[in-house]
């Protein structure tokens, strides 16, 4: 069983920055791809950015050039940092871990980012 909690949301003004955190609970960045996902109210859930066991990134054209995402093996953490945040970016953000070989996922439990003059 992997437990993802998710930290540092909150509010921004655009042109803003934050940094996600999510915490797993055991060495899990060897075997997992790591990703992060949004959901804006009304709108399906939808990839941000993703980091495989590998260290390859990839993006949601959205978030190309704004948005970083990275691991750190050693703490079991994963970090999404967001630059020159729009209105558009406001949304519950979830942490995911989906297994290289069984690809079976586990998710967070969110953290909003509201991004609002």
């Amino acid at each position: 069983q992997v437990q993802l909690v998710e930290s540092g949301g909150g509010w921004v003004q655009p042109g803003g920055s934050l940094r996600l955190s999510c915490a797993a609970s055991g060495s899990i960045l060897s075997i997992y791809t790591m990703g992060w996902y949004r959901q804006a109210p009304g709108k399906q859930r939808e990839l941000v950015a993703t980091l495989t066991s590998g260290s390859r990134t990839n993006y949601a054209d959205s978030v190309k050039g704004r948005f970083t995402i990275s691991g750190d093996n050693a703490k079991n953490m994963v970090y999404l940092q967001m630059n020159d945040l729009k209105s558009e970016d406001t949304a519950v953000y979830y942490c995911s871990a989906r297994h290289d070989y069984t690809a079976f996922s586990y998710w967070g439990q969110g953290t909003q980012v509201t991004v609002a003059s």
